[in-house]
């Protein structure tokens, strides 16, 4: 009976296994069936996109009424900015010279401007620059800009500094001067961001789900979507009070829990992504403001960035800070 028994348990194991195997196997084709209509719905939005470029976030002051770059005036703008990167050592007997960041060969400036050929990122305002402050939020970037200079603590010190968050990370997807790369996966019910950059990844719901209740909170927000023809409408809200409000590319500032973000993903050729952007916070801001940038296809690879793992850079620094004082 014993050897019935152990037998009868073996064929009930098989069959139990059996029937796992067959179900994964049917679920498979729905997966990959899925994924395959998606892309073929909305093609070409997989694989690796690059956002850097010579075009600056703001307008340049000399450009003030000129939207848009002629050819050769494009040309002549990625000459200098070519210029303006290049690496110079410190002149003899200059003062106050600091030990600097990463040199230019860590560095990926961009050396071409938008394919839309446009003088700034911000499009509107009219004047291609990031609208005022208000006031409110104006004394308390002011007041964290002074604590940066000389922080007494890590709260001092700015979201990049911490590893915390970065602008570039998004959204919006600004470019900085390195660590540009986002790796986009599609699938039937997300639209999957991989940042290079802090190596966040964002997940975009395309699956008709509303936001997170108002009390969730997160660094990148809470992300949902649409199609409209192959054009990917993303709004985003419920961002967590990051310490800030917008302050620059690199990330030393984070956004305002008030602030409502809509982008829009779309191609403007087979290897150019075009990414446009609306910001509305009328706590941080005193008015919308709008931007767009052209992103190019890329082969290469995203590796992880690290940043400083324990924050044992944090800690020099502020060592670094109070030596001196000292």
């Amino acid at each position: 009976m014993a050897e019935i028994s152990t037998k009868m348990k073996s064929v009930v194991r098989r069959t139990l296994f059996l029937f796992r195997v067959l179900a994964a196997l049917s679920f498979v084709p729905t997966l990959v069936s899925g994924q395959a209509a998606s892309r073929a719905a909305h093609p070409g939005f997989d694989g690796i996109w690059n956002s850097a470029t010579a075009t600056p976030l703001e307008r340049p002051r000399q450009f003030k009424d000129k939207p848009f770059f002629t050819s050769d005036e494009a040309a002549e703008w990625e000459r200098q900015v070519a210029r303006n990167n290049e690496e110079r050592p410190p002149q003899a007997g200059a003062k106050n010279v600091g030990t600097g960041t990463y040199n230019t060969f860590f560095r990926e400036f961009g050396t071409r401007t938008v394919k839309t050929l446009r003088t700034s990122i911000v499009t509107d305002p009219p004047d291609g620059r990031i609208p005022a402050l208000t006031p409110a939020s104006a004394e308390i970037k002011g007041r964290r800009v002074e604590a940066q200079k000389n922080p007494s603590s890590a709260e001092d010190t700015g979201l990049q500094d911490q590893c915390l968050a970065f602008s570039t990370a998004g959204p919006p997807m600004l470019p900085y001067s390195y660590n540009s790369n986002y790796q986009i996966v599609q699938t039937r019910d997300a639209f999957v961001v991989h940042v290079e950059m802090n190596h966040d990844a964002r997940i975009i719901h395309l699956d008709g789900r509303p936001h997170l209740p108002p009390g969730i909170r997160r660094w990148m927000g809470d992300s949902v979507g649409h199609w409209v023809a192959n054009t990917l409408v993303v709004d985003t809200t419920n961002f967590n009070d990051g310490g800030g409000f917008y302050g620059d590319a690199g990330g030393n500032f984070g956004w305002d829990r008030n602030l409502h973000l809509v982008e829009r993903f779309s191609l403007f050729d087979t290897d150019t992504l075009l990414y446009q952007f609306e910001i509305d916070d009328a706590t941080a801001f005193t008015q919308p403001w709008k931007g767009e940038l052209t992103m190019t296809r890329s082969t290469g690879r995203i590796y992880e960035y690290a940043c400083h793992e324990a924050n044992y850079s944090l800690a020099n620094m502020l060592r670094g800070y109070r030596a001196g004082e000292r």
